[in-house]
């Protein structure tokens, strides 16, 4: 049977009811359990709504009177990225989910939500990005202005470049490529998040005016470097970023830097 039969076969006889197995914690640091909540079936259901339902009467499959379960919303339009949770075992935006969708590749009636494990978990699905932010902030990712009058319009850029660069704008700071990362862990690794954003401003005239600072910042001890290739986070980006081609791109950069920029010194 092919995937279209099998996906009219699921249309034809969707289930009454899906079943919402989340992971839950009261606080930082508390021990974590699971819940299950049952949710009728509608057609279009996304993974946002039916936690919307369940806030409503919070009460588990066993029949249990519980507490709503806590996540992060916003946009409800895949381009805030805070409302990226664990979906059956994948890492995505809980508004672009579709229950259809899930229930077809999973071929049974259960999603299991979970939190990112990248990040502190605050409570239920909602974590800590801090780290992300910290990152941004320590790799200089803007470009400094000097004063607020008229500057007049800016260097010209190839449409190349002007292309690539919109790719790299696109990145919502939503974490996927941190959670599907096997380099990310503890803080030893800045993420191809950072590096993509270095290579952005990197690549702008007036970025490069201080792009040594965003290259010394990647060469620290948790830099790019410890890139192990796994490619993973390409494979996750909801925003289809290149992030391999701007971890090669930013790695040669960085590697010519440390090389020969004590020449410009």
């Amino acid at each position: 049977m092919n995937e279209a039969n099998v996906e009219k076969k699921r249309l034809e006889n969707p289930p009454q009811t899906v079943d919402f197995r989340i992971s839950r914690r009261e606080k930082l640091d508390a021990a974590q359990y699971t819940e299950t909540f049952t949710v009728p079936y509608r057609r279009n259901l996304n993974v946002i709504s039916a936690l919307m339902e369940i806030r409503k009467n919070p009460v588990t499959k066993e029949g249990k009177q519980t507490t709503p379960p806590v996540w992060n919303m916003s946009c409800l339009e895949q381009v805030c990225g805070i409302c990226t949770i664990v979906i059956n075992g994948r890492v995505r935006q809980a508004c672009s989910a579709l229950v259809d969708d899930l229930l077809l590749a999973s071929g049974g009636n259960t999603i299991t939500l979970e939190p990112m494990s990248k990040f502190p978990n605050v409570r239920d699905l909602t974590v800590d990005r801090t780290a992300m932010f910290d990152y941004l902030k320590r790799t200089k990712v803007w470009i400094e202005l000097d004063g607020t009058h008229d500057l007049g319009s800016g260097p010209r850029m190839s449409q190349e470049t002007v292309q690539e660069r919109y790719a790299y704008s696109r990145c919502m700071t939503c974490g996927c490529c941190l959670e599907a990362c096997p380099q990310y862990f503890d803080d030893n690794y800045i993420g191809p998040q950072a590096i993509a954003q270095v290579r952005y401003q990197n690549m702008h005239p007036s970025g490069k005016m201080t792009r040594d600072a965003r290259l010394e910042a990647l060469m620290e001890e948790d830099g790019i470097q410890n890139c192990g290739n796994a490619q993973n986070c390409v494979q996750v980006c909801p925003m289809s970023i290149p992030l391999t081609r701007a971890i090669y791109e930013t790695n040669r950069e960085a590697t010519i830097y440390g090389l020969f920029g004590w020449l410009r010194k």
